[in-house]
Parts: C-alpha cells; structure tokens; sequence
C-alpha cells in the first residue's frame, strides 16, 4: 500500500516554519480586521488570490471558517476608536 505524498509547501513557509493551519487563519482574520461582511464568493476568491501555491488549496474551509468567526468577533467588540486617537488639534491665536 502506497501512500501519497503531500503537496510541498510553498518555501517561504517552509522556512518560517509556519504550518497551513496558522497561515490561513491569520491571513483570513487580517482580511476580516480589513473588509468586514464579504460575500461568501469574494471570500473564495480573495482566498485564492492570496494563496497562490497549489498546496495551500486544501485550506479553503480553513480559511473561510476563520474569516467568519473573526467578523463575528470583530461585531461583537465593536470597537469605536482605537484607544490614543484624538481629534483633530485647533490653533487658537492669542493676541
């Protein structure tokens, strides 16, 4: 019985030693923090276009299911203004 090898991975994440787990789940939670509420299809696609090596394709539902569960908690904090911003400085003259 013969067993079939696995798609390499692509060299960058073989180097950093990053595993497809991790890789697609922050990708994915990075796109969410961007563009909230895509569509399922534009998910796909971003998916693809973001991850071009042959052996990342098997991720796909990894992927999809990080980018959803990080909008659901991204809507659940709902975060205003990030702590530190202000607003905008007036000049006053003084005569």
């Amino acid at each position: 019985m013969s067993r079939a090898t696995p798609p390499e991975r692509p060299a960058l994440c073989t180097q950093e030693g990053i595993d497809c787990n991790s890789c697609t789940t922050s990708t994915a939670r990075e796109l969410a923090r961007a563009c909230r509420d895509l569509p399922g299809k534009l998910i796909t696609q971003l998916f693809v276009q973001i991850h071009t090596h042959p052996a990342c394709a098997r991720m796909h539902a990894n992927f999809t299911r990080a980018y959803i569960e990080a909008g659901k908690t991204a809507a659940e904090l709902e975060i205003k203004k990030p702590m530190g911003v202000r607003g905008p400085l007036v000049a006053k003259a003084v005569a």
